[in-house]
């Protein structure tokens, strides 16, 4: 079946706020030296610098619901993208260190935001037997992003900028922020937000737009959901019918920061610089794993509605334990640092193939539509606490042993395995709507 052209538009421009998220996350490991030396900053002030973002990214989450409920989900991706403009605008021209923070704290609400409202969008206009994969274009999206800030801060690196250099590397993301903003314009409504506004006639048109072969049994099926949620009155996110989404939805993004994930992102450079790479060298090593995290995120979203969610969860932890435990043991050996790119490249495919791949996905099918914007809040801001307490306590951990914050990570993944395993559910090619019945029954 083809996908209509309002729907692909749709996905598209939704995913574009993942290209922009991913952006935004990756940017700072560029400049980290040039900050820390411009700002004279110690290690603590560092962290504080490169987390900013992330309680930024913490209140975008949370928050991002309410609105989402309220305006629609297509508004609130008019205001996030207003927001990475002037984060992007505003970390270029910053004039002194409290500026930067200020203006990093901007670009976190709009990522923390577009993480809620992104894949929620996509995953309300998406068919069944394809939402897997069109969730997963806005993953796709963040690793494109996050080369796309490698790739940008090694060309920038090359030019011989000086001083200002680290300026421009923030600024680069100003463009992609406006083009955001000016392909927004004629994206449709979520049909499901629209019934949940009683807005029928409008959702019908919408669900022929984006190509919808049974209008009727769809807008029923909504409809049905709608009136079930609202017979029950405003539902309480935390009624005892959704623990076990709740559960789910909340440990998915516990472990998808205790991978260690961002927190190798953020400091790529710092870790080839301790194994004793040169300032060009470490930016083009990480083109190198950028790239990776972009082909093996691909693999997994051709795969994701087939093989499933859970077993590339299974698969990833396996595959993540293994090389961080390898990254561990170079540096408590402080030998064999020809291996680290290798490892880090089989840590960010690895994840990439796994968590990577199903957490926007898992987040956006485990809650009903009268809760899945605040669900979903929830288990992003989870997401988002955990990647700026990991990558807080990064640098300080790692200034007394470089080895402690890999074995700590190899660990977790050999704990998320046997939860996976254990309890987690497989929700590939289930309406939405069936999603809902089955989370609350269990």
């Amino acid at each position: 079946m083809a996908l209509a052209a309002a729907l692909r538009r749709s996905v598209v421009v939704a995913a574009l706020g993942g290209l922009l998220f991913g952006f935004d996350t990756a940017v700072i490991a560029g400049t980290i030296d040039a900050l820390r030396r411009d700002f004279l900053l110690s290690p603590g002030e560092l962290g504080l610098t490169v987390s900013v973002a992330l309680w930024g990214t913490v209140a975008g989450a949370l928050f991002a619901g309410f609105p989402a409920d309220r305006y629609g989900r297509r508004a609130c991706l008019w205001a996030l993208g207003v927001l990475f403009l002037v984060s992007a605008l505003g970390c270029a021209f910053a004039w002194n260190w409290l500026s930067l923070l200020t203006f990093r704290f901007l670009g976190g609400l709009a990522i923390g935001g577009s993480s809620v409202i992104g894949p929620m969008y996509i995953a309300e206009v998406s068919p069944a037997r394809w939402r897997g994969r069109l969730v997963g274009v806005f993953q796709i999206d963040i690793v494109v992003g996050i080369l796309a800030a490698y790739l940008s801060n090694y060309l920038v690196g090359t030019m011989a900028l000086g001083d200002a250099e680290w300026r421009v590397k923030f600024g680069v993301e100003a463009a992609p922020a406006a083009l955001f903003l000016l392909m927004l314009v004629g994206i449709p409504h979520s049909p499901r937000w629209l019934v949940e506004k009683g807005r029928l006639e409008e959702a019908r048109r919408t669900l022929r737009q984006i190509g919808e072969q049974d209008v009727d049994g769809s807008l029923a099926r909504m409809v049905e959901a709608s009136r079930g949620e609202h017979r029950r009155g405003q539902e309480r996110l935390f009624a005892g019918r959704y623990r076990f989404p709740l559960f789910l939805a909340i440990s998915i993004a516990v472990f998808n920061q205790l991978t260690g994930i961002n927190a190798i992102l953020y400091y790529l450079n710092d870790i080839f610089a301790s194994a004793g790479f040169d300032k060009l060298s470490s930016d083009l090593q990480a083109v190198a794993i950028g790239s990776t995290n972009l082909l093996f995120t691909i693999l997994a979203m051709s795969l994701i509605d087939r093989i499933g969610r859970r077993k590339l969860l299974a698969i990833g932890s396996v595959g993540m334990a293994i090389a961080l435990a390898g990254v561990a043991a170079i540096f408590w050996s402080s030998g064999h640092e020809n291996l680290l790119l290798w490892l880090l490249i089989g840590f960010i495919a690895s994840f990439a193939f796994s968590q990577g791949a199903v957490i926007w996905v898992y987040l956006a099918e485990v809650f009903p539509t009268a809760v899945r914007a605040r669900g979903q809040s929830l288990g992003s801001a989870t997401h988002w606490v955990m990647n700026a307490i990991v990558s807080w306590g990064f640098p300080i951990v790692a200034a007394s042993s470089r080895a402690a914050p890999f074995a700590f990570f190899a660990c977790m993944m050999v704990l998320q395995l046997a939860v996976v395993l254990a309890v987690y559910p497989e929700t590939k090619g289930i309406p939405l709507e069936e999603v809902d019945l089955r989370s609350q029954a269990d």
